[in-house]
């Protein structure tokens, strides 16, 4: 039983920055990755950041030197800095989380509902 919330979507003009969080709750032994992906109208869901346990992080080239995936000190958080914001960036971005539950359990992956980045130009 995990739940993931997203938060610090919203509208800003091109060239501007957004901070997004994802804290993940519940029965949770331990996060082995966490990413960002990001789904806009008529296209398909692509990933945008992860990083894994042991701090590993990998970047879609469309956001390398603009994005940064990181892990918060609260347990079970991770932020996304999106500076240089450019209008393609506009879309749901959402949290996936790859739990361990518990010593018996194996890793299970969770998805937040989303949270709306728009970016005007």
């Amino acid at each position: 039983q995990v739940q993931l919330v997203e938060s610090g979507g919203g509208l800003v003009q091109a060239g501007g920055s957004l901070r997004l969080s994802c804290a993940a709750s519940g029965s949770i032994l331990s996060v082995n990755a966490m990413t960002w992906y990001r789904q806009a109208p008529g296209k398909q869901r692509e990933l945008v950041a992860e990083i894994a346990g042991d701090g590993r992080t990998h970047y879609a080239d469309s956001v390398k030197g603009r994005f940064t995936i990181s892990r918060g000190n609260a347990v079970n958080t991770v932020y996304l800095q999106m500076n240089s914001l450019k209008p393609e960036d506009t879309a749901v971005y959402l949290c996936n989380a790859a739990v361990r539950g518990s010593p018996l359990s194996g890793v299970q992956e969770y998805w937040g509902q989303g949270t709306q980045v728009t970016v005007s130009s």
